[in-house]
């Protein structure tokens, strides 16, 4: 589906990662591609595996430090030989969420840090991608979202801030990026997905069960994540842009589900239901 396509991978940490699947799958339809991560990461964790799995090179770098962004795309190019046909965006951190700060007592350093990590990168590699004219016509960049940019959900704290921002830079850089260049951008606003990052928000388990039982098709996991991300770098979606695209299952559609009720139902002994109708 990918042959002879080219590509930055930005966020796989280990195989629990989305971006970790969403390298294994294109490798295995035909892309080439380099993959990115902070300086730390890179040295320390596990991704130097998937390099070497992938046949891909290593291009460390801190996405929201302008200057790295730049070093990643002209390194790319030379390395991959020709302009960016696919860039993911699978990078997010709250420190407001790992030290355990609710919503109504933020602080408001980590708050920035947040949404530079976790939404104001996307607009900084996508303006350095457009400055360098790196992306190929019809190519295709997408970042990873959740349905907290459009709906409240416990714990998830100021990361549901960043992810609604994230959507609109998708918008509002797609359209500059779709008129002048013809290139897409769009948000997969995905389930809860078990990786390192998900798990550090509070009540994870409980929120993953929770979509899985509201889902008509239940939760989608990492890989079918990266089936989806594979089809849109492709060019069976090359008309498809400014897209924030829910891929859970059908949950993003659902008020209540038979599964949900039965369990919420559960909480209560039979005296305390009969009261509730």
């Amino acid at each position: 589906m990918l042959k002879g396509k080219r590509g930055i991978i930005f966020g796989a940490l280990n195989d629990m990662s989305i971006a970790w699947k969403v390298a294994e799958l294109a490798h295995a339809e035909g892309a080439t591609f380099t993959l990115s991560n902070t300086h730390v990461a890179c040295r320390m964790g596990e991704v130097t595996d998937l390099a070497a799995k992938t046949g891909s090179e290593l291009v460390p770098a801190d996405a929201t430090n302008v200057e790295d962004l730049e070093n990643v795309f002209k390194q790319s190019t030379e390395i991959l030989g020709g302009k960016i046909d696919f860039v993911l965006h699978s990078i997010g951190m709250s420190l407001n969420v790992r030290k355990k700060r609710v919503y109504h007592d933020l602080d408001y350093n980590y708050l920035n840090k947040t949404l530079d990590i976790s939404a104001i990168s996307f607009h900084k590699m996508l303006q350095v991608a457009f400055k360098l004219d790196a992306m190929s016509e019809w190519g295709s960049v997408l970042a990873l979202s959740y349905v907290a940019a459009q709906r409240t959900l416990y714990g998830y704290n100021d990361m549901a801030d960043a992810k609604a921002l994230l959507e609109s830079i998708a918008r509002s850089f797609g359209y500059i990026f779709g008129r002048e260049r013809k290139v897409r951008v769009n948000t997969i606003s995905q389930s809860p997905t078990v990786t390192t990052a998900g798990s550090g928000v509070k009540g994870f388990d409980g929120l993953v069960d929770f979509a899985d039982r509201m889902s008509p098709l239940g939760n989608a996991d990492a890989q079918d994540c990266a089936n989806f991300c594979t089809m849109m770098f492709s060019d069976y979606a090359r008309k498809v842009t400014m897209q924030n695209l829910f891929h859970d299952g059908g949950f993003s559609s659902m008020g209540m589900s038979m599964r949900a009720m039965k369990q919420y139902n559960k909480s209560f002994d039979s005296g305390e239901l009969s009261d509730l109708y």
